[in-house]
């Protein structure tokens, strides 16, 4: 029987069987054949597992020895990362709680302006090989317009174009006919831009006499987005080989790629450089406040009838100043009709002159600080101006101290501003009393040339803490505006992407220096206990203790 099982077993081998066919072999087996494999089997699973076993054991050995090489080193590693995550988190901790430097912020040093190209950016188009030229009207005064000038440079470059010069606002409320070579050194213009856009004085008169049509004539929508221009702008421009864009001011959109910002950055903090004479005038001021006092407080007071009148407010003055500022407004005629009471709640209303003085005070500002104050005429003349100079008797402007130098630009509103400009931009500390265009764009201007004092009210909180002044004693009071007033003095970590106009918040073009060796230095020093011991120049550098005796909030 053997020999008959083992013939069949030979017989089912050489073929192919299925997995049914291959079951009844098996049971075909005799039962010593069965046993035998069996026995066959579980040897070789046995081998397979101590090689198995035996491999493993090798890898285990071997990530052992690293570990036992490399442990120390991690260790080392996650114990800085822990100090480093401390320390951050405990600066940051300290800093939100910790008394301000009224007149120049700590942190500043830790930031710095950056707006270097990128190595992929293009080098800008020749004339000849753009896409036509790009001709732009701005609107509004002198801040206004610089917005619309900074913005147009980028939808050049954004369009391919070739940029004229861009027209300045002849007919607005200003009624200013100074143009643009009388206000901001062209010739640095156009070449301190080289790189990014081509920018021409005018359109050459053979281009003119070439065309067959004028210049296409259009108003973007405000905010506009780069793939508008490129959508709705380009055909245009390719079609007509120029176009002029009209009432240009903020045409566009806020965020934008961050190279773009960049341009905006490199346009509006260096490209836009006053003439020679406003310069001048400007340090002239800057140099005689400094000899009277090695720091100085400029305010930029927009208190002006049209200004009042545009907000829709109400100061206390009754039927006259109803009626005045009633009849002002009438030239708006799309202009809602507002609540008083409600746009003070919102924090919509300029504060008064005796306001901005009261908050300062509040502040720790002492009244023998000195002040310039940059405005236009303001609303009821200096009864009005009267309650501010009582706090600050060191009260100056620019035609007390530049009368007969002045003479030249009095016909000019854009470029007596623009001598305002310069003076607030040179001030340690810069306050206003609204957030309109000068406000903005100095803000942002003072956080990219390292965050320099730039003080804004809250105006939805003191409003509600000015109507309670009574009753509450000195002391109380200031330490409420202080509390109020956190987050509007300008300091670094006011900046997040995204918050507000850019032109005020220029986030993508202020960068946070490299503080790694500082914090490498304390761990190696040993200052696992995060505070300074006074001896170590750079740990004193961060400590959020030491003020030099100045007025804090």
């Amino acid at each position: 029987m053997t020999g008959y099982y083992e013939i069949k077993v030979r017989f089912w081998s050489s073929i192919e069987l299925s997995p049914a066919d291959n079951m009844a072999a098996l049971l075909l087996q005799p039962p010593h054949q069965k046993q035998k494999q069996k026995r066959s089997k579980v040897e070789k699973k046995s081998s397979i597992s101590i090689s198995r076993s035996y491999v493993c054991g090798l890898l285990l050995f071997a990530l052992g020895m690293i570990s036992l090489c490399t442990g120390h080193l991690a260790s080392r590693l996650e114990q800085y990362r822990f100090i480093k995550g401390a320390l951050s988190s405990k600066l940051d901790r300290s800093h939100h709680h910790a008394p301000i430097d009224i007149w120049k912020s700590k942190s500043s040093q830790l930031y710095h302006g950056c707006t270097s190209r990128a190595p992929n950016f293009a080098h800008a188009v020749r004339e000849r090989s753009s896409n036509g030229y790009l001709l732009i009207a701005t609107s509004g005064g002198l801040n206004q317009q610089r917005t619309g000038i900074t913005d147009a440079v980028v939808v050049a470059r954004i369009l391919n174009a070739t940029l004229v010069v861009p027209e300045l606002d002849h007919h607005s409320f200003w009624k200013d006919d100074s143009d643009f070579v009388d206000i901001f050194d062209v010739n640095w213009f156009i070449s301190s831009l080289a790189k990014d856009v081509t920018v021409v004085k005018r359109i050459p008169d053979r281009v003119m006499r070439s065309m067959e049509k004028p210049p296409y004539t259009s108003r973007v929508p405000r905010k506009s987005t780069p793939d508008y221009y490129l959508d709705q702008v380009l055909p245009l421009l390719l079609r007509r080989s120029a176009v002029q864009l009209t009432k240009f001011d903020y045409r566009l959109a806020n965020n934008l790629d961050e190279e773009l910002q960049k341009l905006r950055c490199r346009v509006n903090y260096h490209a836009l450089r006053f003439t020679k004479p406003i310069r001048e005038l400007g340090q002239n001021i800057v140099t005689r406040m400094r000899m009277m006092d090695k720091r100085f407080i400029a305010i930029h007071l927009r208190f002006e009838p049209d200004m009042l009148a545009f907000s829709g407010c109400y100061y206390g003055g009754g039927d006259k100043e109803r009626n005045e500022l009633g009849e002002i407004r009438k030239r708006w005629v799309t202009l809602p009709d507002l609540s008083p009471e409600g746009e003070r709640k919102r924090g919509k209303c300029p504060l008064t002159p005796h306001e901005v003085g009261v908050m300062l005070r509040a502040l720790g500002f002492k009244n023998d600080s000195y002040l310039y104050v940059a405005s236009g005429e303001i609303y009821g003349g200096e009864e009005t101006l009267q309650p501010l100079r009582d706090l600050f008797p060191n009260f100056y402007t620019k035609e007390m101290l530049a009368n007969e130098e002045l003479k030249p630009f009095l016909p000019f509103s854009s470029r007596l501003a623009a001598i305002d400009y310069i003076v607030c931009d040179e001030s340690d500390v810069f306050v206003t009393n609204n957030n309109g265009n000068m406000a903005k764009i100095l803000a942002g201007r003072r956080r990219y040339m390292g965050h320099k004092r730039t003080i804004r009210p809250n105006a939805r909180k003191l409003n509600t803490l000015f109507k309670a002044r009574d009753q509450m004693d000195w002391d109380v009071f200031s330490k409420k505006v202080k509390a109020c007033q956190r987050e509007f003095m300008g300091e670094p970590e006011e900046m997040r992407p995204g918050r507000g106009e850019f032109h005020e918040f220029p986030s993508s073009c202020i960068c946070k220096k490299n503080n790694s060796s500082y914090l490498e230095d304390i761990y190696v020093k040993g200052e696992i206990g995060l505070e300074s011991n006074g001896d170590n120049k750079e740990s004193q550098r961060f400590s959020v203790n030491s003020f030099d005796g100045s007025q804090v909030l």
